[in-house]
């Protein structure tokens, strides 16, 4: 770790989710929530806890390298400048703007961003600049400008505290909004007469909390909120007085809801849900005054995403219940400064301060502030177009900036082939090894969390600093600091920034310049321009335009007023048929994020959800030939993955659903995005990652294992394997194909042990084809490896806990051996617990010997659900199977 001085304490944010919460560094990097930060008050979920275990330099891009004679050789900053800049200046002269490109990320700082975005669309001159962000909550910007006018989220977090009833719509908020999920948590305990309404087709964590959940099928969104739109109509829920001032177009998206959804039993039908539980939401909608719906990817990462969202405003808008306390809709934004992407016009259908590519007015204001040579004057190319037009050759350099498309995008398959074919990738990256770095061309080092300096902006429109307290390691630079290098290599003026705070005065002063008559936007961040750097350094978490907007019910249209927009239900893209009967969904695990680059290396989060999983219900289970715990393959028309199959228990029949982080760097055939369906949203360009046709077979081997290592292994020859970080070793989950005829000479080649004096014991059941071998160096545990032809091996967490030991007892070598430890209660068990450790073993012996009955005795015996709380609807399962066992 590259540390720089750090003074008594630094506040910071969290470089994960979209709450965006304040983050406080104490000297030697003990990590904890700012109890000053409006977001979060002092609480951090367990990956914002352990982000001091993700700070190492191991596998960091330390250093410029250019790809000659297809190897990536080391070379100075200036020279792989030039070879980009160059490149791209070659491009256009040849092409046109338009035959380049940049992909950029949710995980920017909002200066990156922002200059990244000058550059493309007004120097370069092509709107080529598209972003993650597009993958997650475009449907939202998209939806919000329909009926707004402009991408406005008009709440924030207090609402949730001053409701009366909040609906969760695809969003397991409980995993991937945790600690806004323990702020509604500790309301409903306030006050229990709080309603909750989770919708999903899961029953995940979240539920745990729900007095009602609503199973609905999969693509159902629009049917259910039409269906509460002409329930609130038919039943005098509607305010009057307010539709008619304030809005517009009621007609015409009453007439659309009620083709299909004026019936609630048609409705329950669609959705595939008990006709009475629907009836209760829709009469406990419209008796609520304080609602708070609050909705996230399963509501954007659809075919019909801009849709849904606008059926869900519809709702609100025919109630009246927005811009005042304790009600409205809320866009649970998915990633730390996906609001501040959006800000600067980071999409490639946006301009920039909230200003739009189609208005002529808009497209001068921006180009006379910049000076700029060109402007863009139409929409570029949205994440999936963008990287087809790569495959096509019409896009024929691409500069990729924080993220990682060749795992994130669907159709992956298709992201690989366009890249192999492009002429010129650059990645600008803090990680050496990724998928998409394997085909680049140029890799630059950037700044990571801790290094770079900045600000984000959360999903309640709260402004946040971002700020170092590690100095920058090896040669890497700030990513804004490189796209100005090479503006400037270009030819280009108007990059010449003293620092990062002229880069944010700038933008401020852009959403404030002419922010007046046809031009007027409701983003204006006036008050915040012309910060001096002292003043932008000392920044407080501010959020612009106030706590809520609209209230006055003046909308960003020009004539003030909201729309109400027709939402005509339509079926996904595509369908399960015969060949692919089950539907495939995809999402987050609890503890990891993205494709795992950085909480991939906390081993603390790697213990809760060790390896991708296939989850479906047993019956199809069943069908499909496949059993739990045992490996299958997944497979659409767009590819195949292999993972471990599970029974969550939260399935529907029909249903799959598969975690998105893995990737080719901690597993052989993991990635999800190779068998998801390219089809979008034709308004936002979202991809439907919630919908793909799919069929499961079992995937066949002849033996199961796992090894535990200091030293990285090499599997090239194993059928199936995954990697997963533990504290001082490396755990490899393995199977493999034919039988092993010697085990003790494939497990030595295998960890790589070529002495024959090595300290090796071992123990083989030839008749049952069972081997166990340990390799010791100095009395303690160097390598362990586990074979056996069925998946049902040792525990992990037992052998895991070894590695901590300096050596080894004969307790420990003989339990090596016999595969289980020999003293009691020594053996955890899986992590339910990652913020304290705490595994289920030790958690249900302390609710059976100490005879515990609620979740916060379980806390106060064994500490586990004392932190972020993101464990306790794990805890209250746990408790509820162990009381029904008594």
């Amino acid at each position: 770790m590259n540390m720089a001085p750090v003074p008594l304490s630094v506040r910071t944010t969290c470089p994960y989710c979209g709450v965006g919460c304040g983050v406080t560094v104490t000297p030697g990097i003990d990590v904890t929530g700012d109890t000053d930060h409006p977001a979060n008050r002092g609480r951090l979920c367990v990956k914002g806890s352990a982000l001091g275990e993700t700070l190492g330099l191991d596998g960091r891009l330390l250093y410029p390298t250019v790809r000659e004679d297809g190897q990536l050789r080391r070379v100075t900053w200036d020279a792989a400048l030039d070879k980009v800049a160059r490149g791209f200046a070659d491009i256009i002269a040849a092409h046109g703007p338009d035959a380049v490109a940049m992909y950029v990320s949710g995980q920017l700082l909002t200066e990156d961003y922002y200059v990244a975005n000058k550059l493309m669309k007004g120097y370069i001159g092509s709107a080529n600049i598209d972003t993650n962000s597009r993958l997650c909550m475009s449907s939202s910007v998209a939806g919000h400008k329909r009926a707004f006018g402009e991408d406005i989220v008009p709440g924030c977090y207090d609402d949730f505290e001053q409701a009366d009833m909040i609906v969760l719509a695809g969003s397991n908020t409980a995993w991937c909004h945790p600690i806004l999920f323990q702020r509604i948590t500790r309301i409903k305990e306030a006050r229990p007469e709080l309603q909750i309404v989770v919708i999903d087709p899961r029953r995940t964590a979240t539920c745990e909390l729900a007095d009602l959940h609503l199973p609905v099928k999969p693509g159902t969104d629009v049917w259910l909120f039409n269906g509460l739109l002409c329930y609130l109509a038919r039943h005098g829920a509607a305010d009057d007085a307010f539709v008619a001032a304030h809005t517009a177009g009621l007609d015409a998206a009453l007439a659309a809801a009620e083709v299909d959804c004026a019936d609630p039993l048609a409705v329950a039908r669609a959705c595939r849900v008990d006709p009475d539980k629907l009836l209760a939401f829709y009469q406990g909608f419209a008796a609520t005054r304080k609602v708070v719906t609050a909705y996230s990817q399963g509501v954007n990462q659809s075919s019909a995403g801009t849709d849904k969202v606008n059926s869900i405003i519809n709702c609100h808008l025919l109630t009246g219940r927005i811009g005042h306390p304790g009600m409205g809709p809320f866009s649970l934004t998915g990633q730390p400064n996906a609001m501040g992407g959006r800000e600067v016009g980071g999409l490639a259908n946006t301009l920039a301060a909230h200003m739009e590519l189609d208005n002529p007015a808009h497209r001068q204001l921006v180009q006379g502030f910049w000076h700029s040579p060109h402007i863009a004057s139409k929409p570029g190319l949205k994440a999936v177009d963008l990287f087809r037009d790569i495959e096509a050759g019409k896009v024929k350099a691409v500069w990729i900036i924080a993220t990682n498309p060749l795992v994130s995008l669907p159709d992956a398959n298709q992201v690989q082939r366009a890249l192999e074919q492009c002429e010129l990738v650059v990645v600008s990256d803090i990680v050496a090894g990724t998928d998409t770095n394997a085909f680049a061309d140029v890799l630059l080092p950037a700044l990571g969390w801790g290094e770079k300096d900045g600000t984000v902006t959360n999903s309640e429109r709260c402004i946040s600093r971002q700020r170092a307290f590690l100095a920058a390691p090896g040669e890497a630079r700030a990513d804004w600091k490189a796209v100005c290098e090479v503006a400037r290599r270009m030819g280009f003026s108007g990059f010449d920034y003293a620092g990062v705070h002229e880069i944010f005065d700038e933008h401020a002063r852009l959403s404030a310049h002419r922010n007046e008559g046809d031009t007027a936007r409701v983003f204006n961040l006036e008050p915040l321009a012309g910060l001096s750097a002292r003043a932008y350094d000392d920044l407080e978490p501010v959020q612009w335009a106030g706590a809520r907007l609209f209230g006055d019910g003046r909308f960003a249209h020009p004539d003030r007023k909201a729309r109400f927009i027709a939402t005509k239900p339509r079926a996904p893209a595509h369908l399960p048929d015969d060949e692919y009967p089950l539907t495939l969904n995809t999402g987050r695990v609890r503890d990891q994020w993205h494709t795992m680059t950085r909480t991939g290396k906390a081993a603390r989060l790697s213990d809760h959800t060790a390896e991708s999983f296939i989850d479906l219900h047993p019956q199809d289970a069943l069908l499909c030939g496949v059993r739990e715990g045992e490996l299958a393959r997944v497979t659409s028309k767009w590819g195949a993955m292999v993972a471990r199959v599970t029974h969550g228990g939260g399935i529907a029949r029909g249903g799959v659903f598969i975690p998105i982080h893995w990737s080719g760097q901690n597993a052989s055939d993991a990635r999800v995005g190779t068998v998801v369906n390219p089809a979008v949203d034709p308004v936002s360009g979202e991809p439907e990652f919630k919908h793909t046709p799919v069929k499961v077979e079992r995937f066949g081997v002849s033996w199961h294992g796992f090894v535990l290592s200091r030293s990285e292994l090499a599997l090239d020859n194993v059928a199936h394997w995954t990697r997963i970080q533990g504290k001082q070793f490396a755990r490899y989950e393995l199977a493999g194909r034919g039988a092993i005829k010697d085990h003790a000479m494939w497990a030595r080649a295998l960890l790589g042990v070529t002495d024959d004096e090595a300290d090796w014991l071992d123990y083989e059941d030839k008749g049952g084809a069972v081997y166990r071998a340990v390799h010791l160096v100095d009395d303690h545990i160097e390598q362990c490896v586990f074979v056996s032809p069925r998946p049902d091996l040792p525990s992990r967490a037992w052998l895991a806990s070894l590695f901590g030991k300096e050596r080894l007892g004969l307790a420990d070598r003989v339990g090596l051996l016999s595969g289980q430890p020999i003293e009691k209660g020594v053996d955890a068990g899986p992590t339910v617990c990652s913020c304290f450790g705490v595994g289920r073993n030790t958690i249900c012996s302390a609710i059976r010997d100490n005879a515990l009955t609620s979740v916060a005795a379980i806390t106060a015996c064994v500490k586990a659900g004392g932190n972020c709380g993101s464990c306790v609807p794990e805890l209250k399962q746990l408790l509820a199977e162990e009381l029904q066992r008594v």
